[in-house]
């Protein structure tokens, strides 16, 4: 008098679940070197040789590095900003006015 129930499982459909494709093996190629030192030893060298009394300002910086690493400063404007601020921090460089890597 049991009453007993089959219970069917259904099968899992194969439309609906998507294979990944394996990526392929590709030859990766070697990264190459910049020509240039590091964004924070460039600014460190743009402050000392411009030797300027109050500081050296941002565009003043940039200016030095786009002329003599012949680079895009204003695409290195992130790292230029970031090398200045991570030197205030670490006490490399002194920030004579305002807050910020503008120093307004």
């Amino acid at each position: 008098m049991a009453d007993t129930a089959a219970v069917v499982q259904p099968e899992p459909s194969t439309s609906t679940a998507k294979a990944k494709k394996p990526k392929a093996a590709g030859v990766k190629k070697p990264r190459t070197k910049p020509s240039h030192p590091p964004t924070s030893k460039m600014v460190a060298a743009a402050i000392k040789e411009l030797k300027e009394k109050k500081g050296s300002s941002l565009a003043a910086v940039k200016k030095y590095i786009a002329a003599n690493y012949k680079l895009d400063a204003e695409k290195l404007n992130f790292h230029i900003k970031k090398a200045l601020k991570d030197g205030v921090v670490a006490g490399t460089f002194v920030q004579t006015k305002g807050v910020g890597a503008s120093g307004s």
